[in-house]
């Protein structure tokens, strides 16, 4: 007969009471130990704030601020019969550039659009570029416009006037309607980011539109589908590989294939589509294709961890009353994870947006002022119109960067919201 071994029973006092010898000497250093844990923690945090405002508050600092500018041609000599500049009507403005323009400068601007079928503000626009020619004599940030206002009007008026007679000080949002809605320009003060902010747009829509639904489905299949074999384990894990692939190595193989191989069908050759300007495959396409590959990986990985968090029971449940493999993905995998795949995507979609190494390897333009019209045309973006700037030696060109940056800032966050909305829907939706 075995004997059992009884273990004694534990101390009237409880539990706790009965191993408190053991316990109570190591709680104060496990405390200290969770103390210090916890301070770190919120170091790194308040660190990562803390160089979050620094970011946020240099680039508004360089988006504000007092410019000194000196015009080549005084508004006020051009005023009509006592109206200032800004209330004359399009055929006096017209008057005016044919009276101060060279005649071939004026064929130039017939060519390109007549000047009787141009608007008034593009008229004023004209006036405003070639005519009074408005010059950065110097530029201050926002900080020093607030807090040494009195020293820069001594400036302005004292030692700047000296070279620049004509030179007054007025204070400048870099960021404006005006800035969003002009082209590029070698003139800081009339440059904008029209033509790099649609050419964005193209971009990340087309990024979407292919690496969406090809992540997802690709996701679907290796969770739902694919068997635990060795090819199967092989796409897994050449697909984790390549979400850590340099951007730059996209960028050379969107080269290869999108602009060399494919050439005809990116350009458009291929449907009689095609500009002869980008025949050689350096367009919208290319760019959003290569892009698409980039972020592949990231929403199949993102794609597979929010199926692979949807409850069995789920699955089971609604095979029990008889649905195939593909209505319970439908119906009820799918609804339930796509909360988890849209932030996914929001967090591939935002690393697309910012992406500058791969569109200059696949052929953005660093300076074009032709807006895009369909996916064949040249294109650039605000990330490449952001690098060019940032890599002029003027101070204004700086000035713009910042206002560019506020731009892209607010493309992303509305980007991120529409996105978030549609999670949040899903999320009510499926019941969360």
């Amino acid at each position: 007969m075995t004997q059992r071994t009884v273990r004694p029973a534990p101390s009237e006092k409880g539990f706790g009471e009965a191993f408190s010898p053991v316990f109570e000497p190591k709680l104060p250093g496990r405390h200290r130990y969770g103390r210090a844990w916890k301070r770190l923690f919120q170091s790194a945090t308040l660190m990562g704030i803390v160089f979050l405002v620094l970011l946020l508050f240099n680039v508004i600092n360089q988006s504000f601020g007092f410019v000194a500018i000196e015009d080549k041609v005084p508004p006020t000599s051009l005023a009509v019969n006592g109206e200032s500049l800004e209330n004359l009507d399009e055929p006096t403005l017209i008057t005016i550039l044919q009276g101060h323009l060279s005649a071939g400068m004026i064929r130039k601007l017939e060519n390109d659009q007549p000047l009787a079928q141009r608007s008034r503000g593009d008229l004023y626009q004209l006036v405003l570029s070639l005519v009074i020619q408005p010059q950065v004599v110097e530029t201050w940030t926002l900080s020093e416009s607030l807090f040494q206002r009195g020293a820069i009007k001594v400036a302005v008026e004292g030692e700047l006037t000296k070279d620049h007679p004509l030179v007054y000080l007025r204070f400048t949002s870099w960021l404006n309607s005006r800035f969003l809605t002009s082209q590029q320009s070698s003139d800081p003060l009339i440059a904008g980011v029209r033509t790099a902010f649609l050419g964005s747009l193209w971009t990340i829509a087309i990024t979407i539109l292919v690496a969406f639904p090809l992540g997802v489905g690709a996701a679907i299949y290796l969770e739902e589908y694919a068997t635990n074999n060795w090819l199967n384990r092989v796409i897994q894990t050449n697909i984790n590989n390549l979400a850590g692939v340099p951007s730059i190595i996209y960028g050379m193989l969107g080269l290869a294939v999108f602009v060399r191989a494919l050439v005809q069908l990116t350009s458009g050759v291929l449907i009689g589509g095609g500009d002869p300007a980008t025949s050689n495959g350096r367009t919208l396409l290319s760019a959003g294709l290569t892009l698409a590959l980039l972020v592949l990986p990231l929403i199949i990985i993102n794609g597979q961890e929010a199926i692979r968090a949807v409850p069995n029971s789920l699955r089971e449940a609604s095979y029990g009353i008889g649905a195939t493999k593909w209505q319970t993905v439908s119906n009820h995998v799918l609804p339930s994870a796509m909360p988890g795949i849209l932030t996914g995507t929001i967090l591939a979609i935002s690393r697309a947006i910012g992406e500058t190494a791969p569109l200059i390897v696949v052929g953005a333009a660093t300076f074009i002022n032709k807006d895009p019209t369909g996916i064949f045309s040249q294109f650039t973006t605000l990330p490449i119109q952001i690098y060019q700037w940032t890599a002029r030696p003027q101070a204004e060109f700086r000035n713009l960067a910042a206002a560019a940056i506020l731009v892209l800032l607010i493309l992303l966050l509305s980007l991120n919201a529409i996105a978030i909305v549609l999670r949040n829907r899903y999320r009510r939706a499926g019941g969360y």
